[in-house]
């Protein structure tokens, strides 16, 4: 049984949601919870009553979610504190309500959205020079400008941040050295750009089995590739430990608490897990022939472990990461840049001083000059927060001309160790206290010094949240929401409603949605994923379940969530909308192209004309038909009557798509075809199908970022298998015309010619049918009618303008 711990990163894959939340993800990085003890509202002190009339003097109480107290700009990896630091330091740029990137803060633009017209500035301006091998980015800041403790803010505050989070140490959020920025491989590596070039080369010679390499660089390849290998291994013991324990006496004939016991008996659990050994009677069993007997205390070390699975791959690198990789950073991308790192460097010592593609044009403009151009390449930049370097940094070594960047080149533990957050931003950070954040109002704020001159912001349990705001206990919150959220909101207003005398609620879309997955390798017919005949067996299935979303999901979020039709957010501004040219409800055609639907029809008259619609289908694909049963009798060769759907609802059918699963099953049923609902207690189950590529159909939920960006979740060379793949193209989409429409929409800047390109590619992905898209989450913040202003909060709040925008501006009643 493999046991892959590959999981996507920046953002892209959020968790198999059940009633659970999408991650949310901030530019240039990932944001997770952890569990925490929080305080019920019962628990919370009562909102600050006014100290006098004026609402200036009245704090607002945010009631958050569990911190993990790592308020830092750099490090932080919880959303919620990622949002204490968010009021308190600015980025480079930022995106307007619709996800657009705004290019010109200091200026200003204006944009229109929902029919009102919004003007947006910043802290910088960027203009973008693409030529023909290269793209420079050059930021203009706002002259003038103070940090929250009277420093003014300039360009060495962005070179600061910008080798903090491009040092080859630095192992924060951001996620701007993946980019091709010049000159950065050769300073990460210590090395020139042609010794970059001429090692790594050597490098993967090598790995490709080349002769003819000098011995010692050889010797030195083996080594690091065993180094990486070996810090992996340790890596995945430990991942196992801490998600597999279910299955350690299944797998092992020992207990869990003999295992976790005993280091050895650890490694062993995992060999076995991988497959790169097996127990029997007690005795472990290698690949390379190594034996240890277990019961008698012989246990295998690390260095065993590193042996077998060398022979297991027979020491090819690439191979095991496509079955064993764990985290962002292969094993092999380690293992060379610690090789080119330990043989390029030249014999005087000297390396590389600084990144020549990040230059500082004056005391105000620094400029980025990137190899090529990439459409992520703006959004990773606008996301770099501006830092001050004299309070996160050392001034003592800073020095720009002289190639010193206010920290010494890998060491950032000074930068890590500040939890105290301090920038450009409205609130200052005072204090973490008895589970409360509080914030003073900036008083050099650039927009001007807040209104609200205090904030609070309390840990409070999810399911307080709104009996928080109710109570008259804090002033506004985020709840999940649900049927059941809306219920008890609506409890607290006298007029029944969600918006009232005592609470008013402010929704939006969230940025991510969930579908319904059909893997073409394994739901196909004869063995070819992308015949004409295999995609009308995936038409026929997504048909029938297509038809039961409406119900499925007004049953089980009410107000909270939306149908969708293509395999994007609604969110997104490459998103299809229903007054463009050939928007259409997903699967709604039969297998002549004809409308399966008209308007009039009642549900039951859907429900049947989906389910002859998708007779059609199967009858194309080449399944037989038998008229006496009426019903499928026969699959074509490679096909099946029965495939299996895994849903992720804990083993309860607590799953917004269940419905649908079940109503789907019942209709399929009707016809010969069974759809059998696996619905296991465990999420690795789901994960571990998809890890090895063997589900048929699943239900999940994606989170996308504001650049649509397609490449990670359909680009083919992410299939399971292909080398250097993440895995992550789940439905095995293998189409070369969606490959170079998805390159083509990453070449360009123009939002316009990306979203046609974009609407290309879905109506690929929908053709296929390897995916149904089925709802849009719509999430809320919930604020006090009573004690906040609610005529100066941010109006026309989304995902990307949430209510910690314009801070400046809202004011408390007094």
């Amino acid at each position: 049984m493999k046991k892959r711990f590959r999981r996507l990163m920046a953002c892209l894959l959020a968790a198999a949601v059940g009633a659970g939340a999408l991650t949310g993800c901030a530019s240039g990085g990932t944001e997770t919870s952890a569990p925490s003890e929080t305080a019920s509202a019962s628990e919370s002190a009562p909102a600050s009553e006014p100290e006098g009339e004026d609402g200036g003097d009245v704090p607002l109480v945010y009631a958050t979610n569990t911190l993990n107290q790592k308020f830092n700009p750099f490090y932080y990896t919880v959303l919620y504190d990622g949002e204490v630091t968010q009021v308190c330091l600015d980025t480079l740029l930022f995106v307007d309500r619709a996800g657009l990137m705004v290019y010109d803060g200091l200026g200003g633009e204006t944009r229109e959205y929902n029919g009102t017209e919004y003007t947006y500035e910043g802290l910088s301006s960027c203009t973008v020079d693409q030529g023909e091998d290269t793209t420079t980015y050059t930021f203009k800041l706002r002259e003038g400008v103070k940090f929250a403790d009277g420093e003014e803010m300039n360009a060495d505050d962005v070179i600061f941040s910008l080798y903090v989070i491009l040092d080859p140490n630095y192992t924060g959020i951001q996620t701007l050295y993946s980019e091709d920025i010049v000159g950065l491989n050769a300073y990460r590596t210590q090395t020139s750009d042609a010794a970059f070039a001429e090692y790594g080369a050597i490098f993967d010679g090598i790995a490709a089995g080349e002769g003819g390499y000098d011995q010692a660089l050889v010797d030195s390849y083996n080594g690091l590739l065993q180094e990486a290998w070996t810090a992996d291994l340790e890596a995945l013991v430990d991942g196992n430990m801490t998600s597999y324990a279910d299955y350690i006496e299944q797998y092992t004939g020992f207990t869990a608490d003999a295992v976790t016991a005993d280091e050895g008996l650890q490694i062993a659990f995992s060999m076995v897990l991988d497959e790169t050994g097996s127990i029997a009677d007690g005795v472990l069993t290698t690949a390379g022939g190594g034996s240890f007997d277990l019961a008698a205390g012989t246990v295998p070390s690390i260095g065993d472990y590193y042996d077998a699975v060398y022979a297991a791959f027979e020491g090819d690198a690439a191979a095991y990461y496509e079955a064993e990789g764990a985290g962002s950073e292969t094993v092999l991308d380690a293992a060379k840049e610690a090789f080119i790192l330990a043989n390029g460097q030249d014999e005087a010592g000297e390396g590389v001083p600084n990144i020549s593609g990040i230059q500082k044009i004056d005391d105000y403009t620094v400029s980025v000059t990137t190899n090529g151009f990439a459409a992520s390449t703006i959004y990773k930049l606008a996301g770099v927060p501006i830092a001050p370097m004299h309070y996160y940094g050392d001034e003592s070594l800073y020095d720009y001309e002289n190639n010193q960047f206010g920290f010494p080149y890998g060491d950032l533990s000074k930068i890590e160790d500040n939890l105290e957050p301090m920038g450009t931003g409205p609130y200052v950070f005072d204090r973490y206290e008895n589970k409360t954040v509080y914030f003073d109002a900036n008083e050099y704020y650039w927009k001007g010094e807040p209104k609200t001159k205090q904030m609070q912001w309390r840990e409070t349990a999810p399911d307080d949240m709104i009996a928080a705001i109710g109570t008259g206990a804090a002033d506004v919150t985020a709840p999940a929401s649900s049927v059941e959220a809306y219920d008890e909101i609506r409890s607290y207003n006298a007029n029944g409603d969600v918006d009232g005398d005592t609470l008013t609620i402010t929704p939006y879309e969230l940025l991510g949605y969930g579908l319904l997955g059909i893997n073409s390798s394994t739901v196909n017919v004869g063995g070819e994923n992308g015949s004409e005949a295999s995609i009308n067996l995936r038409k026929g299935l997504a048909t029938v379940l297509a038809v039961y979303r409406d119900i499925a999901i007004s049953s089980y979020y009410g107000e909270g969530a939306d149908v969708i039709e293509y395999s994007i957010t609604s969110v997104s501004w490459a998103a299809p909308q229903p007054t463009d040219s050939g928007y259409s409800e997903a699967f709604s055609t039969d297998v002549d192209g004809n409308p399966i639907y008209t308007a009039d029809m009642t549900d039951d008259e859907r429900y049947a004309a989906a389910l002859e619609a998708a007779k059609g289908y199967f009858l194309a694909a080449g399944y037989t038909w038998d008229e006496a049963s009426g019903k499928f009798t026969a699959a074509p060769e490679g096909a099946k009557l029965s495939y299996e759907l895994i849903i992720p609802g804990g083993g309860t059918g607590a799953h917004p798509d269940f419905m649908l699963a079940e109503y789907a099953r019942d209709a399929l049923a009707s016809i010969g075809i069974t759809l059998v609902i696996n619905d296991p207690s465990d999420t690795n189950v789901l994960w571990n199908a998809l890890d090895a590529g063997t589900q048929e159909l699943w239900c999940m939920s994606w989170a996308q970022t504001a650049d649509p960006d397609m490449y990670q979740l359909w680009h083919s060379s992410n299939t399971l298998g292909k080398p250097g793949s993440t895995g992550s193209n789940y439905a095995c989409l293998e189409d070369p015309q969606l490959d170079e429409l998805i390159m083509e929409g990453r070449s360009s800047s123009d939002t316009s010619f990306r979203k046609a390109v974009y609407q290309q590619c879905l109506d690929i992905i929908r053709d296929w049918a390897v995916e149904i898209p089925i709802f849009q989450r719509n999430e809320l913040f919930l604020f006090s009618s009573e004690r906040v202003n609610m005529d100066t909060v941010t109006p026309d709040i989304t995902s990307f303008w949430d209510w910690m925008h314009d801070l400046e501006k809202l004011e408390m009643n007094g």
